[in-house]
């Protein structure tokens, strides 16, 4: 374990570095959470119909996603994927670690470093100018926190899923064009889960995407009760799990069958 956390810290503080596009990116979604929000200002202005969030929910909704839009899965591993295209993953398979614990840390750093560069101002800057509110409760707060985790443990752990393609792939574009676009629409980003029809929720609520986004959203905000974190932490540890113990057998399967350099 302690060899892991090495692999992890290392690579998180190396991702640290890069402040100059962390400030780009909060720029750019400074810009786009505005938008976001006029656009729901003006539904709730225009709208008659009562809807399944209040408007101050919904605003801090937007800049919780703004926040952590890193956390959606936008492709595996560069690292791992020139490894493959030359060959040189072979040198992973002679460390004496279990390959797929050794991606899912760097996937691990590679989703949480940017995500705390952004979060951080970007909350700050919410919460003071721009109408997000505090959390529901402090007991909110902190489940908050933990449904966080979560969600960064099960996008790391399908980032590395996506990493693992490539061994059959060797490129990969098409499940990293593929796959961000449905954690984009099914996870929340784009029009909070709550306002999707009441036909579609069964569906939405099975998929693991929602774990990314909308429940740590909800229950920061107060949508999801008390009385329902349970379940909602109990379907993302469920999927979490599910990820991993598909990315375990998927890699011991491709790890097989890999041929390096014609050898």
């Amino acid at each position: 374990m302690r060899a892991y956390w090495a692999i992890f810290s290392a690579r998180f503080r190396g991702l640290l570095q890069y402040r100059a596009a962390a400030l780009a990116g909060l720029g750019t979604q400074l810009f786009w959470g505005l938008i976001r929000v006029m656009i729901f200002g003006a539904f709730y202005a225009s709208s008659r119909r009562a809807a399944p969030m209040t408007f101050e929910q919904v605003v801090t909704y937007v800049w919780l996603g703004q926040g952590m839009i890193r956390l959606l899965i936008w492709r595996g591993d560069p690292a791992i994927e020139e490894m493959i295209r030359t060959g040189t993953v072979a040198y992973e398979l002679t460390r004496p670690l279990e390959l797929y614990w050794l991606w899912f840390s760097r996937s691990a750093a590679n989703v949480t470093a940017p995500t705390v560069l952004r979060a951080v101002p970007m909350y700050a800057l919410a919460l003071a100018l721009l109408g997000m509110q505090a959390p529901a409760s402090l007991a909110a707060g902190g489940a908050w926190v933990v449904a966080t985790a979560m969600a960064a443990t099960l996008t790391a752990a399908m980032c590395t899923l996506v990493s693992i393609s490539l061994m059959w792939t060797i490129s990969g574009e098409g499940l990293s064009r593929l796959l961000p676009a449905a954690v984009w629409c099914l996870s929340g980003m784009v029009i909070p889960l709550p306002f999707f029809p009441d036909w579609a929720q069964p569906v939405l609520n099975a998929l693991p995407f929602r774990a990314m986004m909308d429940v740590p959203f909800r229950i920061y905000v107060g949508h999801i009760g008390m009385s329902e974190w349970a379940a909602a932490l109990g379907h993302q540890a469920a999927w979490t799990i599910g990820v991993v113990l598909l990315g375990r057998w998927v890699i011991s399967r491709g790890t097989r069958r890999l041929v390096v350099q014609g050898g």
